[in-house]
Formats: C-alpha cells, structure tokens, sequence
C-alpha cells in the first residue's frame, strides 16, 4: 500500500493500524489473505472492501448490545482527500483499545477444530457435550470456548474457560463471555433468516480508557466466522462454506505442509473464494 502520511503501529495477517493521534488509529482491510494461519503470496483483490462492508454492516447492527471501536469520525474527516478516496471503502477510524487476550470464539454447532476435539474427548474446550452427535450437527446450547492469542505466524490455542479467567480475570471473562454469546445469538438468528447458518464465530474486545469492555477489530466476517448456505445444510456432512474453503482444499490437495512459504494459488480458485465472500455480503445487506 502507498503511504498515506500516517505512522504504522501494526500489520496482522489481513488488517493494517495506523497512528492517527493517542485516542484513534485507522484500520485498514488489505486484500492480503491467510490460510492455515500463513499469509498468501498473492492478494484476493476487492477482499478488503467486501469484509470491511460486512463488519460495518454487523457493528452497526449489533451496537444496541455492547459498545464498539467506532469513534464517528469518517475517514474524509483524518485524510487528505485524494488519498481518503483510495481508503474510504477499506478503512475506519476505531478508538485506541488495550485488547483482551483471548479470543471469543462462540459455537452454535459442531465443525472444525470441535469437532476434532469432540472426537477424540467428547469436550471443547473443557465443556462436556451429549454423546453421539454428527460433524455439523446443531449444540443443544450456544457455548463459549475461548482461545489464546498468538503472534502473526503461530497458532491459536483453545483453552477452557477456567483458563481465560485466569488470564483476564474472573469478572472481565464472563462479561466477554456474555457478551459474545449475545452478539453471536443475535447475529445467527438474523443470518439465518437470510439464508445463512453462522456455525461459530470468533470476536475480539478491548477495554476502553476507562476500563469499559468494548467490540473491536471485525465482526461475523466469512474470515472470522463459519458460514454455511442454509439451503445445503444437512447433519453429517460438513457443509460448503462462504469462506476460504476452496483456498484451503485446493493446499491441502498440494501436500503443501501449511509452512511459510505458501504456494501460488491458481487465478479461478481465487476468483470463486472472492465470489462467496461477496455472495455473503449481498444475502446479508440486500
């Protein structure tokens, strides 16, 4: 990206901070893409546009129920306009937060790194679920399992909730964990009436200058969440996803063994990932 006159505090695997002065930063949503949690050598351009879209659409959505990063300043309002006119569609401008340091991750149904664990414990994260349920099945409860936060290039680390007490504090852990199982509850139940099952999701708080826990970075994106068509559902099988999955199957079939370097992605599986996440964001805005 070009300079745009500001001062880089952070660079993750999909979003850029910047210093706008001690009480704001812009963030701004590249195109780069991550799988496996190693970045691609190539970008999914109009990406950023598209997650920032629907994150904007959910916080807005979603404000009624706890804070968020927003400050109400455009990014007209911090930029110069030749260079806000390249960002406007990508960036925001967000308080400055201490982050809490764990992941909230929520799951309405068994996928994934659950469902592994499931298999082999009958447990996520600590939490002990009925026997006999199917990859994809739908939990008899909404249940929290947060994870660790690890540095750009390692891996998360679910952890039971005990753990992220520990790490956060009593009280501060089950006000996230509150929270995000209101926002996820929420969230899935207007999803659903759109066409999408939201299957888990993963949101990130920080604590305010005056301590107040607050919703932060992205929310209910197909790069932080499962989303399944609900229209092909069905118990037993996992489901296509409105995400990276065409990114993932097409490594995995490479051997490739999910160490930097990644390897080039052909040009149509790109295309077809880049046409989900927009599919995403018109079935949940139109």
């Amino acid at each position: 990206m070009t300079d745009i006159g500001l001062k880089k505090i952070y660079s993750g695997k999909v979003r850029d901070l910047y210093e706008i002065d001690e009480h704001r930063m812009l963030m701004v949503a590249s195109d780069r893409l991550s799988a496996f949690d190693v970045i691609l050598p190539d970008p999914i351009v109009g990406k950023g546009e598209i997650l920032t879209a629907i994150s904007n659409f959910w916080f807005q959505k979603l404000a009624h129920i706890m804070p968020n990063h927003f400050t109400g300043d455009s990014v007209e309002d911090v930029l110069p306009q030749s260079v806000a006119q390249n960002l406007k569609n990508r960036a925001v401008v967000v308080k400055r937060l201490t982050p809490v340091k764990c992941e909230a991750i929520v799951r309405g149904y068994i996928s994934g790194s659950g469902w592994k664990s499931y298999q082999q414990t009958g447990e996520i994260c600590g939490i002990r679920l009925p026997e006999n349920l199917q990859e994809a099945q739908k939990l008899p409860e909404v249940i929290f399992t947060p994870s660790t936060k690890a540095e750009v290039g390692e891996h998360d680390e679910n952890v039971d909730f005990e753990t992220c007490a520990r790490i956060l504090g009593k009280e501060i852990a089950e006000s996230v964990r509150e929270k995000a199982i209101a926002l996820y509850q929420e969230a899935a139940a207007y999803a659903e009436s759109r066409g999408i099952i939201i299957a888990d999701t993963k949101f990130e708080f920080g604590l305010d200058e005056n301590g107040v826990l607050t919703l932060m970075d992205e929310v209910l994106t197909p790069d932080s969440s499962r989303f399944w068509p609900k229209d092909s559902y069905q118990v037993g099988v996992n489901p296509p996803s409105f995400d990276k999955q065409f990114i993932r199957d097409w490594l995995s079939s490479t051997g490739w063994n999910k160490q930097p370097p990644a390897p080039k992605v052909p040009q149509d599986i790109m295309d077809k990932t880049l046409a989900k996440y927009r599919e995403a964001l018109d079935l949940l805005t139109a």
